[in-house]
């Protein structure tokens, strides 16, 4: 036997039999040609296997302990291009079959003939070289793949000139900020801007000086905002910068203010130095529009009138900062006075039970009766209310009045329900969340296993130790946990194994499109197979059309909630419910559940 042409590093083999003699004499006639390395169990072999790896294992089927039929799994688990030639003193042909099964290459019969040895032992290390030749091919092919892909998803959505996003990148991602701002009651602003200078820079100086400053004034841009926020290129000089989640116009100005600080400071184009300034154009969601194409447009037209106001200035959609500022004054004015005045109000919307179809709880959601505004969505003055701390005493009188509603319910001969109340994140963060919750229980004489409290992603996650802490506090006291509008925010599968939750709300954004969408389809079906797995109730919410109901269905949801049984409703619209306890569905629904 010669060393096999093809080999381009020494060869390993390991030889594991129980038997002395057998591995001293395959030992004796491989080493000439190879690097052999003996072991007198599978145990062994496996120890030998965790320093060092082998391109062919020789090896006893019978053994003591771990027999060879078992080592080959466990070996191709660590190794899966190492061959494995099986030897065994059963003659019969189900042997070798079973050998074949676990995945042995060969199987030679004892006693040994040690020319079929050394044929078996060249035939593996064929193997052997084809199947590392195969998987480095097909390593090189899916590289090579990979990096053909990544290019061509970069020239469809970023920016060659800056590599930031373009706008087919930037219209979609805003798209779907304004879908979780919708659901979540969440501010958005768009922010136009332009560079000042850009054109002159082209007509004096050129474009390659021209896309200098454009690269350098992306990067500065960058340096203001933050790592949810989004920056794109739309073309020119314009770029357009997405930020999530703020809380009014202050965090804007911020951040046009950070821009104008980093603007301060020279570019240098091939030595030339310049100095330039921005115009910005920004539109609020949903102050001034709640889809992505309005907001982009009135962006704009503010970005158009700061231009023709001189350039080197911000401009806020219809209104100048006054304006906006005496709305925010006023606004603030009137929502400390409806506090005192009691012009809140708590409207109620119910979840079923998908199984029975009987309502299981309901949840509190506060509305604002303005005495010359009428009624005030929650999503133009809760923000306000976190922002300025009055969202303390608000939902604190919430927790109450949803509290009171719900023992007077128990009090009129109601089956007991769950009652869900919000709980925003400055209040859960607030030191006396829990001896507010056990003062408001005691007062109304609700026992705590009807109260449940709703808290989002982004509340818990900005502090997991502190959001564990609390609430298995308020576990212990026998309330129920919930995870509202989970899908949007940051949470982890290991953070939520560590939190004391019992159920997670799917938003509604995703429940909205599951049943056109596969994507917002494959995500449902993930979150309701999660948290199944974690022992977790699931609740989607916004569930509106038929179809939705029956997707559910099929998942196996545990509680819906929306516009298909319900809308909020003031507590006495909500009597007629309870009076049934269950929700007049389409009959092809009940024919559904039924069967199911």
């Amino acid at each position: 036997m010669s060393s096999l042409p093809f080999q381009d590093r020494p060869t390993n083999i390991l030889i594991i039999d129980d038997e002395e003699p057998i591995r001293n004499l395959l030992s004796a006639i491989l080493s000439s040609y190879y690097v052999c390395q003996t072991a007198s169990s599978a145990e062994e072999a496996l120890k030998a296997l965790a320093t060092k790896k082998f391109e062919l294992v020789v090896s006893d089927i019978d053994m003591g302990g771990m027999s060879g039929l078992e080592f080959v799994p466990r070996l191709h688990s660590l190794y899966p291009d190492t061959v494995v030639v099986m030897i065994s003193g059963n003659q019969d042909i189900e042997s070798a079959i079973e050998a074949m099964r676990v995945g042995a290459f060969d199987y030679i019969t004892k006693p040994l003939d040690l020319r079929h040895v050394e044929a078996a032992v060249e035939r593996a290390l064929h193997h052997h070289v084809l199947l590392r030749e195969k998987r480095q091919y097909k390593e090189q092919m899916e590289q090579l793949l990979e990096e053909r892909t990544a290019e061509v998803d970069r020239l469809a959505y970023y920016d060659t000139v800056t590599q930031l996003p373009n706008r087919s990148l930037f219209e979609d991602r805003l798209a779907q900020s304004v879908a979780i701002a919708k659901s979540s009651d969440q501010n958005l602003g768009v922010l136009f801007i332009s560079l000042d200078q850009f054109k002159k820079v082209n007509d004096t100086l050129g474009h390659a000086p021209g896309d200098s400053l454009l690269k350098e004034f992306a990067e500065r841009l960058k340096s203001c905002i933050s790592e949810t926020d989004t920056v794109a290129r739309f073309g020119s000089d314009e770029f357009v910068l997405l930020q999530t989640n703020i809380k009014g116009t202050k965090d804007v100005i911020e951040t046009i203010r950070s821009l104008s600080q980093v603007l301060k400071f020279p570019f240098d184009l091939d030595g030339q130095e310049l100095f330039a300034t921005a115009s910005v154009g920004v539109s609020l969601f949903p102050l001034d529009g709640e889809d992505s194409q309005n907001l982009l447009k009135n962006a704009g037209a503010a970005l158009y009138k700061a231009k023709r106001s001189g350039g080197s200035n911000y401009q806020f959609y219809t209104a100048d900062m006054h304006d906006l500022a005496s709305r925010r004054l006023a606004m603030e004015t009137s929502l400390r006075r409806a506090i005192q005045n009691e012009e809140f109000l708590v409207y109620y919307q119910p979840r079923i039970c998908v199984d029975t179809l009987e309502v299981t709880g309901v949840e509190a959601l506060v509305r604002w009766q303005h005495p010359q505004l009428g009624l005030i969505a929650p999503s133009e003055f809760i923000p306000l209310a976190e922002d300025t701390g009055l969202i303390v005493p608000i939902g604190e009188w919430v927790l109450r009045t949803a509290c009171l509603q719900n023992k007077r319910w128990q009090d009129q001969g109601f089956a007991p329900l769950q009652m869900a109340v919000n709980i925003c994140a400055r209040q859960f963060h607030d030191q006396d969340l829990a001896q507010t919750i056990i003062r408001i229980l005691d007062e109304t004489n609700l026992a705590p296993k009807y109260l449940e409290l709703e808290l989002t992603e982004s509340s818990i996650m900005q502090n997991a130790e502190f959001a564990a802490e609390t609430l298995s506090g308020l576990k212990s006291m026998g309330m129920k946990i919930s995870i509202d509008d989970f899908g949007t925010g940051y949470s982890s599968l290991a953070s939520l194994k560590r939190l004391p939750i019992d159920a997670l709300k799917i938003d509604k954004s995703f429940v909205s499109d599951a049943t056109t969408d596969p994507d917002d389809a494959s995500l449902v079906m993930a979150i309701i197979t999660l948290a199944h797995n974690l022992r977790l109730k699931v609740i989607a919410e916004g569930v509106e059309t038929e179809e939705q109901l029956q997707f559910l269905n099929l998942l196996r949801c545990d509680e819906i909630q929306g516009y298909l049984f319900s809308k909020p409703v003031p507590a006495e619209d909500l009597v007629a419910l309870l009076d049934s306890h269950s929700v007049s569905l389409p009959t092809k629904i009940l024919q559904a559940n039924e069967s199911s």
